[in-house]
């Protein structure tokens, strides 16, 4: 489409990159051997750590989600051991496909396509079923856009006396979703830098507690993935197993100051108001479930992502229409058995009512023009919850 104003991307992460972070990273590289790089990585950590709701160690990797998963898994799982994979979407499947490349014997409990893990039915699960060594469940799965919340399982595993590390895959939530890993018993957690911590790909983080240090498989973990220097160095570039990603780091600094002058009770609040605006649009439009979010529940909606069913193949005209005739990219589908027929809208990070309102009213635009069948007054419903 012609060069006529800026375009939007309303996928699920790499999420809108705000021009501060843009700015701190608009810079000649620094001096990586001493000085205020070394500084501002020791402020960095425990501000991770805040965003993640912890008071134990965080290992930072140049690398992706998959990477952070990969890392997760070789620092506790031996070729052998069991796995268990709550999965609520294909980044739960993903999860545990990288589980088994490290030598895990991995068994999936699969929920229903929209629906959370069921509690009841692991605990069940857990007192029939012989030890494993750790269970992997997302908080959010991107491709569903299910949010599973993660205190009842870990109450779950305790009644079923399983003594399994929880693992947590927390890339589509942390900074929009509430989530504190020490106050829902989380072992260990998987994040990246591009969702809502803001920050172009490139960053990945594993948060990890006592349980699982005290489950580390010492020397036989590689030395890239080894989480133990990266968490507690002895020299600085042990921070990241070689040189440090310095420009995203100045990006995440300024990225996670934005946060905390916000306040992180009021980013969470933030996403809980907009992910609202899109429901509610959704809603009106919808009827008899031709047009509607993957999720039918709203506790279980994330606050970052909504999946939404179009029926048919109108998932892929709609998002080709609103990306050509409107400049707004929306996520594509995922995991499902006939992608065509969704997509995901990001409401994740760097934005606000304005942006959200200017995506539903590009969809609305869309389904006008491409002829979908909808209910009315999906805009005028979106409004009203930011008037409230």
């Amino acid at each position: 489409m012609p060069d006529t104003g800026r375009s939007y991307l309303a996928i699920p992460g790499p999420s809108v990159m705000p021009d501060r972070v843009l700015r701190a990273m608009h810079m000649a590289a620094p001096n990586i051997y001493e000085g205020e790089l070394h500084h501002m990585v020791a402020r960095l950590k425990p501000d991770l750590a805040r965003v993640a709701g912890t008071a134990h160690d965080v290992a930072i990797y140049t690398g992706n989600g998959h990477a952070a998963w990969e890392a997760s898994l070789a620092n506790v799982i031996s070729p052998g051991d069991r796995v268990l994979v709550l999965a609520t979407g294909r980044f739960g499947i993903g999860w545990g496909e990288a589980a088994a490349r490290v030598g895990a014997v991995v068994e999936h409990m699969r929920f229903p396509w929209g629906q959370p893990v069921d509690p009841g039915q692991v605990e069940e699960h857990l007192r029939a079923n012989a030890a494993y060594k750790a269970i992997l469940v997302c908080q959010v799965d991107t491709a569903t856009s299910v949010k599973t919340e993660i205190a009842p399982i870990r109450a779950a595993m305790d009644a079923a006396g399983s003594e399994a590390l929880l693992m947590v895959d927390c890339m589509a939530s942390l900074g929009c979703d509430r989530f504190e890993m020490d106050g829902v018993g989380a072992d260990v957690v998987t994040a990246g830098c591009q969702k809502g911590l803001m920050t172009p790909p490139g960053l990945a983080f594993v948060f990890f507690g006592p349980r699982a240090a005290a489950a580390e498989r010492g020397d036989a973990v590689s030395q890239y993935w080894d989480w133990r220097p990266r968490a507690r160095p002895e020299v600085f570039f042990q921070n990241f197993g070689g040189t440090a990603p310095t420009h995203h780091l100045y990006g995440l600094r300024a990225a996670l100051d934005m946060i905390f002058e916000e306040g992180l009770e009021e980013v969470w609040a933030r996403h809980a108001r907009l992910s609202r605006a899109v429901w509610a649009a959704l809603e009106a439009w919808d009827i008899g479930g031709a047009f509607r979010p993957t999720v039918p529940e709203r506790a279980s909606r994330a606050w970052s992502v909504t999946t939404v069913e179009a029926g048919a193949d109108n998932g892929a005209r709609l998002r080709r229409f609103v990306e050509e005739k409107t400049g707004v990219t929306l996520g594509i589908g995922l995991g499902a058995e006939r992608p065509e027929a969704f997509f995901r809208i990001g409401h994740m990070g760097h934005v606000n009512a304005h942006m959200v309102l200017g995506v539903l009213a590009c969809i609305g635009a869309g389904l006008k023009a491409l002829d979908i069948p909808h209910g009315s007054g999906g805009l005028d419903a979106a409004m009203a919850v930011i008037a409230e």
